[in-house]
């Protein structure tokens, strides 16, 4: 029998779902793959509405999360996600969580929903993001560990172990880059006093491009459920239409291993490899 082609995203905060991969999401569930998204954080210390937390106008780290979290339970309703689980750590300090607990509990996650497909942060994190980095490093290690039949997550009972066909890590393009810098101005992480700002992956070391133009919609509605984080970025609204298609009308990817293709020819499905050429329907 078939086994039903299964998609799982490990992201840092509410809202990485929606302006990573809310297209990617979107475009899979109309399709009829199943889907699941594990965030590791609250969200707790981000702005509100544009206010820093030393704004009076800041409802505060408790307040916010709980707003966040009401946020990705819109979100993930209008993109169609099956599954959202939450790992509840604190927002910024994911680097400083233990990484054996960490990667247990996402383990767990691949163990029990049995993606095939597992999509998450690059190794920079985008622009330098240390939780960003931290959930790349985290999955990354929760895939092999979750195919190790000697590794126990302490899980009760404890799912069979589970071996992930491919993981991809997100990829900007130069196109998309410039859209986002266009919106969201400069995207830099200030970290131990220095200024990270990532480039855009060049165009040949991206693997795989997905094309979720015909999913515009159903994403801008999506990043409106994100009103905290998104209020405050008004140039959304007012993008060109080149800048709206780099935003939302496609997702790049590199592809950090797969067992089931490979070559440098540039993928267009996340699950190439995994379906039947002519049907589209997963490989027995």
């Amino acid at each position: 029998m078939n086994q039903p082609l299964r998609l799982m995203g490990v992201l840092a905060h509410p809202d990485d779902e929606t302006l990573g991969m809310g297209g990617v999401y979107a475009r899979y569930v109309a399709e009829g793959v199943e889907t699941s998204l594990v965030t590791a954080t609250l969200g707790q210390k981000g702005r509100f509405r544009g206010l820093p937390q030393s704004d009076p106008g800041h409802p505060g780290p408790k307040r916010l999360a709980e707003i966040r979290v009401e946020e990705l339970k819109a979100a993930v309703a209008v993109l169609g996600i099956g599954e959202n689980h939450m790992l509840g750590y604190m927002d910024g300090e994911l680097d400083q969580v233990d990484p054996a607990v960490a990667v247990a509990a996402i383990a767990g996650h691949l163990r029990r929903f049995r993606p095939q497909v597992v999509m998450t942060f690059d190794p920079y994190g985008a622009y330098g993001h240390p939780d960003h980095i931290a959930i790349c490093q985290f999955t990354t290690a929760a895939v092999v560990a979750a195919a190790d039949p000697t590794f126990r997550n302490g899980a009760t009972p404890d799912p069979p172990p589970h071996a992930v066909s491919k993981l991809y890590y997100m990829a900007n393009d130069p196109a998309a880059w410039d859209a986002y810098q266009s919106a969201f101005k400069k995207l830099v992480s200030m970290v131990d006093g220095v200024e990270r700002q990532a480039n855009p992956w060049p165009e040949w070391a991206v693997t795989t491009h997905i094309d979720t133009r015909a999913w515009w919609p159903t994403v801008w509605k999506a990043v409106t459920c994100h009103d905290s984080q998104v209020a405050g970025y008004e140039t959304l609204k007012r993008l060109p239409p080149e800048h709206h298609e780099g935003l939302w009308g496609g997702r790049s990817f590199y592809r950090a291993f797969s067992t089931v293709n490979g070559g440098r020819t540039r993928e267009s499905d996340l699950f190439e490899g995994l379906r039947q050429p002519a049907t589209g329907e997963p490989v027995r």
